[in-house]
């Protein structure tokens, strides 16, 4: 078995990411005294007690009974406690696992813990079950495949098993569970739930998302708003405390205080970077185009192999702290209220001379941003052209293969499928292969 440890030290001095930083083996390993970490599609961690197992995270739906089992092998002491470090459904969803596993071993049902906003979240998740289970099947599913399909049909986004918190604060929670302190610290992030735990015994940190070993997923494009400079100041703050022991839910475990130190500092600085440049146009009056495509993280920020933009990136961060300060309108006055899209798409192609030039016009622009812009143009005003759909199935393959994050390849491979099934039904060929990643 790796030593995980040993890995994420040897990456860090070396810079070079020369193994998987994101693993899901589903294997157990103690990082700390009484600590033990489970590798997982959302990590969950373990610290041993004098009255049974804390547990940090529940891992989600599709792999909380791994985790179980995993941990079982580590420890068959009760689990009495189990904090959420923020209400995403891969650190939820599993909960009900660990409800089960009680109930078979015949003891207590473990004490839910969660920041006071983790209630919103799960009531907010009910409300908007459809549409969270579009957006994140399109985010996911080239990712994990069919496993995530089969784990989200027919069922409610958030799993009906899901454990609801029976014990919530505000700011910070003070811990005592069978001797062993864990200090809870709200801080806002990737959600406004989120929460980071100081285990002073073992000099370690529980950071939850707070760390991704990517760049922070701080600008999704079809998730809610994030906080990218609460983020850095939560950063800052897990540092002040020196810890020896850095355990994040995604990627690999840290330890070293100075290691610990280089890391949760560049990553703020990157974020603090960000905003300020984005802040700085904002108040001389740029629009959100021109900060898109000025703004920019120096490359050798995001080689570093905690900052690559391999699920998140820089221009959707950008767009996320728009949002944040400046609101959704984007700075042109044509887009406040702007034509419908098919109405504006047919008067560009009248105008090139119809929807297959306009598609023929944007297979021989070299500038796929360009390019992508005008075969969308050219579908919506011809739904029935075959060589539009044709045209913009092959520039989402070229698009999607020139992506680094996870987020923009997803949403191109959706549209490549899209069109590639159009064209199918409209010629009635087969469809193109996927493209790859």
């Amino acid at each position: 078995m790796v030593d995980v440890l040993d890995l994420s030290a040897r990456i860090i001095d070396s810079g070079l990411d020369f193994d998987p930083v994101s693993r899901m083996t589903q294997e157990v390993s103690e990082v700390a005294d009484r600590v033990a970490l489970v590798e997982s599609f959302s990590h969950s961690v373990a610290l041993r007690t004098g009255a049974g197992l804390v547990v940090f995270d529940a891992s989600g739906q599709w792999s909380g009974q791994a985790v179980v089992h995993a941990l079982r092998r580590w420890s068959a002491d009760p689990v009495d406690t189990i904090v959420y470090t923020h209400g995403h459904l891969d650190h939820v969803g599993g909960s009900g696992a660990f409800v089960d596993d009680a109930a078979r071993n015949g003891a207590r049902r473990p004490r839910f813990v969660a920041q006071d906003n983790v209630r919103a979240r799960f009531a907010r998740y009910r409300l908007t079950d459809g549409w969270n289970l579009i957006i994140n099947y399109r985010q996911f599913a080239g990712a994990v495949g069919e496993r995530l399909a089969d784990a989200l049909r027919g069922r409610h986004f958030l799993p009906d098993d899901v454990a609801e918190p029976e014990v919530t604060f505000a700011e910070r929670l003070r811990l005592d569970v069978g001797g062993q302190v864990i200090e809870l610290h709200h801080a806002r992030g990737e959600t406004d739930d989120h929460l980071w735990a100081w285990l002073p015994a073992q000099q370690a940190i529980c950071c939850g998302d707070l760390l991704i070993w990517s760049f922070p997923n701080a600008g999704n494009p079809q998730k809610v708003q994030r906080y990218p400079l609460e983020w850095a100041a939560a950063l800052r703050a897990m540092s002040s405390r020196g810890p020896e022991l850095l355990i994040p839910a995604h990627g690999l475990p840290i330890a070293g205080q100075a290691r610990i130190a280089r890391v949760l500092d560049e990553v703020a600085a990157a974020l603090e970077d960000l905003v300020h440049a984005v802040l700085d146009m904002m108040n001389a009056g740029s629009t959100l185009d021109e900060i898109i495509h000025s703004v920019t993280v120096p490359e050798d920020i995001l080689a570093r192999p905690y900052l690559r933009p391999n699920y998140d990136e820089p221009e959707f961060v950008i767009r996320n702290i728009w949002r944040l300060y400046g609101g959704w309108w984007d700075g042109n006055p044509a887009r406040l209220k702007p034509p419908p899209d098919a109405l504006l798409a047919a008067e560009v192609a009248a105008l090139a001379g119809g929807a297959d030039a306009l598609a023929r016009r944007a297979r021989a622009v070299g500038d796929l941003r360009l390019a992508c812009q005008l075969a969308e143009w050219a579908v919506q005003a011809d739904p029935a052209s075959a060589e539009a759909s044709a045209v913009r199935a092959q520039l989402y393959r070229e698009r999607k293969a020139g992506e680094s994050s996870l987020m923009a390849k997803a949403i191109f491979g959706e549209a490549a499928t899209q069109s590639d099934q159009r064209h199918s039904t409209l010629t009635g060929s087969a469809p193109a292969p996927p493209a790859e990643s």
